[in-house]
C-alpha cells in the first residue's frame, strides 16, 4: 500500500488541514470559556484576565497538539491502529505537560490559582487525558462509518454496473447474430470490435474514467450497430467545448446511446441522427443525447427505463444531489441531460 492510501485509511484526521484547525481553535475556545465561567465569581477586571489567559493558554495547547499530530501522522498512520491511539494520546498529554510547565514558570502563573506546581500540571493533564481519549474515539468511529458507507456504496455501484454489462452484451450479440449469414465478414468485424470495446469495458475497475475514454467506448459500440443499420444511423458529436479529462463514472453514456438506437433510430424507417452535446458551466458539465422518433411512439419499455434509472441511481450514489439525470420527451424526438461536476485527475489526487 503506497504511503498516500496509508494515511487515507488512517482513522487520524488531517491536522494540517485549515479547516481542521479552525475547528480545533473553535472547540478550545468553547472549552476555554466553560472552563474559566467556573472560577470566575465576579464581574471585575480579575475574573474577565483570567478568562483571557485560560483561552490563551487552551489555545496553545490545542494548537500545540493540532501541529505535533500534523508532523507525527505520516509516522503515526503506518503503525496499527490501536498503537497510533495510544501514541496520539501520549503525544497530546505530553504537548500539554510541557506547556503548563511553561506557563507556570514563566507567563501564567496567576492560571495556578494556589495551586503547586505539580498539582498545577496534573490538573491540566488529567483534564486533556479526559477530553482527548471521547475525541480520539470520535475519529476512529468517523473513520469506520465513513468506510462501512464508502464499501457500501461501492457494492452498489458494482451491482448496477453488473446489470449494464450483460444488457449491452446481449444486444451487442444479436446485432452480430443478424449479420453472420447475410454478411460474414461484417460479422467477423463486429466480433473484433466487440473484443477491443469489451477490453475496454471491463478494464474499468475503477470508479471513474476520462471522458474521452467514455466517446471511445461509445464510437466502438456505434461501429457495431453501424454495420447492422448502415446509413440510417449517424452520430454527431458537439462536445468540443467539454473537457476530455473530465472523470466521469464508467458506461455512463453508452446505455443512452444505446437507449436512443433501439428505441428511436431502429423504430423509424429512414434512420437518423443521434447527437451528443455538452456544455460546461463554471465547474458543471452538461452533456446531452437527443434522437429522433416516432411521432406517435407506444410507451417506452422496460428496458429503455432500467438504463435510465441506473444511471440515475448511480449519479445519485457517487454525488448525492450534485448530479442528475433530465428527460425531456416531445412529438418526435427524445433528449436526455446528465448534469454533474467537472472533477479531473487532479482534483481527485488533492482529494486523497
Amino acid at each position: 500500500m503506497s504511503n498516500k492510501d496509508t494515511l487515507q485509511n488512517c482513522f487520524l484526521p488531517d491536522f494540517c488541514n485549515l479547516r481542521m484547525v479552525f475547528a480545533v481553535v473553535i472547540l478550545a475556545q468553547l472549552f476555554a470559556f466553560v472552563l474559566a465561567l467556573m472560577t470566575i465569581t465576579s464581574a471585575d477586571g480579575v475574573g474577565w484576565k483570567y478568562m483571557s489567559m485560560v483561552s490563551l493558554f487552551v489555545q496553545w495547547c490545542a494548537l500545540g497538539s493540532c501541529a505535533s499530530l500534523c508532523y507525527a501522522r505520516r509516522y503515526l498512520c503506518q503503525v496499527a491502529t490501536l498503537w497510533a491511539a495510544v501514541l496520539s494520546y501520549l503525544v497530546i498529554l505530553l504537548v500539554v505537560a510541557v506547556l503548563s510547565e511553561i506557563a507556570f514558570h514563566l507567563v501564567y502563573f496567576e492560571l495556578a490559582l494556589g495551586a503547586k506546581h505539580a498539582q498545577f500540571i496534573l490538573r491540566n493533564v488529567v483534564i486533556s487525558a479526559l477530553i482527548t481519549g471521547p475525541i480520539l474515539r470520535y475519529f476512529y468511529v468517523q473513520q469506520a462509518w465513513e468506510r462501512n458507507v464508502k464499501a457500501e456504496a461501492q457494492s452498489r455501484l458494482q451491482a448496477l454496473q453488473a446489470r449494464i454489462r450483460p444488457h449491452f452484451l446481449f444486444n451487442s450479440m444479436n446485432t452480430i447474430a443478424s449479420l453472420i449469414r447475410t454478411q460474414p465478414a461484417q460479422a467477423e468485424t463486429a466480433i473484433e470490435d466487440l473484443a477491443d470495446l469489451f477490453r475496454v469495458s471491463l478494464r474499468e475497475t475503477q470508479q471513474f474514467h476520462t471522458l474521452a475514454d467514455e466517446i471511445e467506448l461509445c464510437d466502438r459500440y456505434l461501429e457495431i450497430e453501424k454495420l447492422r443499420l448502415g446509413d440510417r444511423l449517424n452520430i454527431k458529436y458537439d462536445i468540443d467545448s467539454l473537457p476530455k479529462d473530465a472523470l466521469i463514472p464508467p458506461i455512463l453514456l453508452q446505455p443512452l446511446v444505446e437507449n436512443a438506437i433501439y428505441h428511436g433510430i431502429e423504430t423509424l424507417a429512414e434512420g437518423g441522427t443521434i447527437r451528443v452535446s455538452g456544455e460546461q458551466k463554471k465547474k458543471t458539465l452538461h452533456i446531452r443525447i437527443e434522437n429522433p422518433c416516432l411521432a406517435q411512439r407506444p410507451t417506452a419499455s422496460t428496458g429503455h427505463h432500467m438504463a435510465q434509472e441506473n444511471i440515475r441511481e448511480r449519479l445519485l450514489a457517487m454525488y448525492d444531489k450534485r448530479a442528475a439525470l433530465h428527460i425531456e420527451p416531445y412529438s418526435d424526438r427524445y433528449v436526455i441531460e446528465i448534469v454533474l461536476p467537472y472533477r479531473n485527475k487532479l482534483d481527485e489526487d488533492s482529494d486523497r
